[in-house]
């Protein structure tokens, strides 16, 4: 009698759960009727509202830029986002307004790049702004996995991941974003190597650009709006780790000694940059310092700067690099 009565309610559960991720997905199609919600790569009982709706954080599509030289506004421990294309000037995108923005939809010389920061699990990426050859914008759909964003393409409404730059859901399930060598540094580091270079410039937009809006946010002991599994070996969720391939350094390794050759990579770290996600003052953030990541032949190398527990949701076999 028991087996069967744990039987029904296991039943009633999964009928439950169906029945919500049917209305869920009904509700998407309403709000997304050009997406393709039959081509999907992941459960959707994993995608979950962030709060605002689609383009509720608004990406920028049309940057402005500024010579070093003139900028005024950055602190010099604040962090931005380097890109250093070959034989193009050399520019920085500042968090302080990608906290607020999450995407900007760049091109430089005719080239398009989409630069991206998901706060909740700090991580930083620039991709190519093609697909398949084709061009690809990109927005904020206002939904999470695993706390992090989940972009969606203008051209066809697909969805995508942003730490790992695959399409989850719509036309282009499975496809994969170019991820380009990138890097977040401070703003003093990027203008005393590129005096010469550009900065984005402030959007024209109503937000309290160097806040932070999640305070104290990479000390907490769980993620917000997590639903999944801490990570292996007792590492906290929010400690920062760098990633490169499907391998991960926990960061404390590096700021024990500053540079390191493991795997056929090398991993540098300087202090200076402040975290963006500790006090309400970017610029006056807990030192987390830089990272930078290059191959054999001494070329920067695509990385990301991520908290523990999304690389452990997005590489649950991934290789933890202890150093034991």
């Amino acid at each position: 009698m028991l087996t069967r009565f744990r039987t029904s309610l296991c039943a009633v559960a999964l009928v439950t759960v169906v029945s919500a991720a049917n209305a869920q997905v009904s509700q998407w199609e309403y709000e997304w009727p050009t997406t393709d919600f039959s081509r999907t790569s992941v459960d959707f009982s994993e995608i979950m509202s962030g709060g605002p709706p689609k383009d509720g954080i608004p990406a920028v599509d049309d940057p402005v830029f500024l010579n070093v030289g003139d900028e005024t506004r950055l602190g010099d421990r604040e962090p931005v986002i380097t890109l250093e294309l070959d034989g193009q000037t050399p520019r920085a995108y500042p968090i302080r307004y990608l906290t607020w923005h999450e995407i900007v939809n760049d091109v430089i010389d005719g080239r398009h790049v989409t630069v991206t920061f998901c706060p909740l699990c700090n991580s930083a990426l620039v991709f190519d702004g093609k697909v398949n050859g084709e061009l690809r914008t990109f927005g904020v759909s206002g939904k999470l996995r695993y706390s992090d964003m989940v972009m969606y393409d203008r051209q066809t409404e697909s969805w995508w991941q942003q730490a790992v730059g695959e399409g989850i859901v719509g036309k282009h399930m499975g496809d994969q974003l170019t991820q380009l060598p990138s890097w977040m540094e401070s703003w003093a580091e990027f203008k005393a190597r590129n005096p010469n270079a550009l900065v984005m410039g402030q959007p024209h937009a109503n937000r309290p650009y160097g806040r932070n809006p999640y305070v104290g946010y990479d000390g907490s002991a769980r993620p917000f709006l997590y639903r999944g599994e801490d990570p292996p070996h007792g590492i906290s969720p929010l400690v920062r780790v760098i990633k490169v391939g499907e391998r991960a350094w926990p960061l404390a390794r590096m700021q024990a000694v500053d540079n390191l050759t493991e795997a056929g990579v090398t991993i540098s770290w300087t202090s200076g940059q402040a975290s963006a996600l500790d006090t309400g003052n970017i610029n006056k953030g807990k030192d987390v310092g830089t990272i930078r990541v290059r191959d054999s032949d001494g070329k920067d190398m695509p990385h990301d700067v991520m908290f523990a527990f999304a690389f452990h949701a997005f590489y649950p076999d991934g290789t933890w690099m202890l150093g034991n």
